[in-house]
């Protein structure tokens, strides 16, 4: 199983970023697909997420700045993040989940002031 994830960089506040999540050794249409994140010092919180029946959760910090999509064609889960700030500096995983989960390595995203 692999979750690759890439997209991730530095940008100035207010600037935006577009994360992708490509999955392989997976049924991708029965997962759950989701994506967290993890600063320095804090513990692995949920994004967004995004159900197998397309279902969306938003973490209140990013509700109206990100929006999450899937395409089960191209078995991939897209973060849009747009209006970032300094607080979303961290490490971005993407997560699936059906009966078993799984992490992807993560792509750091880095927002300056």
């Amino acid at each position: 199983v692999q979750l690759q994830a890439s997209g991730g960089g530095l940008v100035q506040a207010g600037g935006s970023l577009r994360l992708s999540c490509v999955t392989s050794g997976i049924i991708f249409v029965v997962n759950d697909m989701g994506w967290y994140r993890q600063a320095p010092g804090k513990q692995r919180e949920l994004v967004a997420e995004i159900t197998s029946g397309g279902r969306i959760n938003y973490a209140d910090s990013v509700k109206g700045r990100f929006t999450i999509s899937r395409d089960n064609g191209e078995r991939m889960v897209t973060l849009q993040m747009s209006s970032l700030k300094p607080e979303d500096t961290a490490v971005y995983y993407c997560h699936a989940r059906y009966r078993l989960e799984y992490w992807g390595k993560g792509t750091q995203v880095t927002v300056s002031s």
